[in-house]
């Protein structure tokens, strides 16, 4: 789901004490409908009032209007409907009922219409898919969807005009019309708002886990973060042909192994040195060169009483950077040996590891 920045906007005490019901309601994700009868409204005139309070606020769509009453403090994440804000913390704005399709690239792509699955048709068709996807509010030109796709082999007939039909017949929205995949004279670009990606919903838990962490909620942080790795179903794009996708393959799985390492990062500084053992090991075989890991690994062996352990983490590390890549241990992962023969559990408690 698209969000719209919301800094420099006008505060919502220029609006009327109707019109910031209205933005309540909107925030707290109700259909018109649903606004229509809190508000002892006829349905008809929501739109008309929206509009008002989005020409009010400089806002440009629905989306932006959620997400200027979470960040105003006028709706409250996880507090239920009415209440204020009731921590420094807001929630990702999370849509229950709009829009209705879902389409997931964080493992094989996959799409949802109203929570049921769909078939997307053959690999390259899509890959065509992937790429609009991963292309947020931007149009893609065909000689783009085509390089993006098939690289230097394309195809004998430019087939991106039949993908792209056949998409739209697949990706029909409630009332039948084609507002989805939108095309123009420069190419083809996703409806904003029309479709809800799961790397957007990822990106926004991590933004909130950034200001939770700012705020001194580190478990919060650890929570949100945990939420956004779990958007992840295993290798994304999995199996999809092009150099766009495999790209994105290699981005979106940095993405998540800097996630892990973050997420880490926060449960060893709240103390958690026995629940993140196993995980660390898990991520230091598949990670043998990253020093960041095994430092992690070693300071959380240390504080569980297993100094030994830590110390062989070092010497495999630095036998593995040596053989591998000719290089010595960095400052680092240095330090961190050197305070864990030192016993020095202070400095091991204060180091802060960055992805």
């Amino acid at each position: 789901m698209p969000t719209t920045a919301t800094t420099g906007q006008p505060p919502v005490t220029t609006l009327t004490p109707q019109e910031r019901e209205m933005l309540h309601a909107v925030g707290r994700g109700l259909r018109d409908a649903e606004i229509a009868a809190a508000l002892a409204l006829p349905e008809d005139a929501v739109a008309g009032r929206l509009a008002r309070v989005l020409g009010k606020l400089g806002l440009r769509d629905r989306a932006a209007a959620i997400v200027h009453a979470f960040d105003c403090g006028l709706v409250a994440p996880s507090h239920g409907p009415g209440t204020q804000a009731a921590g420094p913390v807001p929630q990702p704005v999370r849509r229950t009922r709009e829009p209705h399709w879902r389409i997931s690239v964080l493992g094989p792509l996959q799409a949802w219409r109203d929570g049921r699955p769909v078939d997307l048709g053959h690999l390259r068709q899509q890959a065509v898919l992937a790429t609009l996807v991963l292309s947020p509010d931007r149009t893609v030109s065909r000689q783009k969807l085509l390089d993006a796709v098939w690289g230097l082999e394309p195809p004998m007939t430019n087939v991106v005009p039949v993908y792209i039909y056949r998409l739209r017949g697949i990706l029909r929205s409630r009332d039948g019309a084609d507002a989805v995949i939108r095309s123009d004279r420069c190419g083809y670009r996703l409806a904003p708002g029309a479709v809800e990606v799961d790397v957007a919903c990822m990106e926004e838990l991590v933004t909130a886990a950034g200001r939770a962490e700012r705020a001194g909620e580190l478990a919060e942080a650890v929570r949100l973060c945990a939420q956004a790795l779990d958007l992840f179903r295993g290798e994304p794009l999995s199996g999809l042909p092009g150099p766009f996708t495999e790209l994105e393959r290699l981005r979106l799985t940095e993405r998540r192994i800097a996630l892990v390492q973050r997420k880490l990062d926060w449960q060893l500084r709240l103390g958690r040195h026995a629940e993140v053992v196993a995980e660390l090991w898990a991520l230091a075989a598949a990670q043998p060169l990253n020093e960041a890991i095994a430092a992690m690994l070693m300071r959380a062996l240390y504080h569980g009483s297993r100094q030994a352990d830590a110390l062989a983490v070092f010497d495999r590390t630095r036998r593995r950077l040596a053989d591998e890549l000719g290089v010595p241990p960095g400052q680092m992962l240095r330090q961190t040996h050197q305070m864990i023969l030192r016993g020095h559990d202070a400095g091991l408690g204060l180091a802060r590891t960055r992805p």
